[in-house]
């Protein structure tokens, strides 16, 4: 697969999760304030590219989505649909294939889709997304309620942030425990909404 500017792009599906922790390095970088330029663009692009498909709305989530916190430079991008047929799960595949994006975790098998974008040569300079299709009333409310709580409590997320700059440097090459580790500081906030509650697969 070739990116926009030419160059190879990764098939996820022909990658262990090993060997995309060793290919892209978790890198924390300062917050941007280019990354909401950068969502507002893509959410124009998938638009246009769904077409029939039209999402019932787009949003912005994660870590870049959170003016002042620092954040892998990947925009994550929630997509709600009112349909994910298998039929639909095949087309949407390949119309956003026509794109860039490249099918993670064998999406079109599940109940969720999960795409990236931008991982490349220039992995560390180019724009990355992640976007990740939910059917109506599938909505990952949890991140969306994580982001919203540091969005308005700059002491709490200054405090994720010095987390994340110490986790990345202890996990670079392994995603899925850099996004476990995690789990602690995001349960403590979402019990200040409710005791028990499910941090999911909370992004950035």
């Amino acid at each position: 697969m070739k990116s926009e500017n030419g160059d190879k792009q990764n098939n996820f599906d022909n990658l262990t999760a090993g060997q995309i922790g060793t290919l892209f390095p978790i890198q924390i970088v300062p917050y941007n304030p280019e990354w909401k330029a950068h969502f507002e663009q893509e959410k124009v692009l998938l638009t246009e590219v769904l077409g029939e498909y039209m999402p019932l709305h787009i949003e912005h989530f994660g870590s870049t989505s959170v003016e002042g916190l620092a954040a892998k430079p990947t925009i994550d991008i929630l997509v709600e649909t009112s349909n994910l047929s298998d039929e639909i799960k095949r087309v949407i595949t390949k119309k956003l294939g026509t794109i860039g994006y490249g099918n993670m975790y064998n999406a079109e098998k599940e109940t969720k889709m999960t795409f990236g974008k931008g991982y490349d040569e220039n992995y560390i300079s180019a724009k990355t997304y992640h976007v990740h299709i939910r059917k109506k009333g599938n909505l990952p409310q949890d991140e969306i309620y994580f982001r919203d709580y540091l969005r308005q409590h700059a002491d709490v997320r200054n405090e994720y942030a010095k987390l994340k700059y110490a986790l990345a440097e202890k996990h670079r090459f392994n995603r899925e425990d850099y996004t476990q580790a995690k789990t602690a500081f995001i349960l403590k906030v979402m019990n200040t909404r409710t005791p028990g509650g499910n941090p999911g697969s909370l992004s950035g």
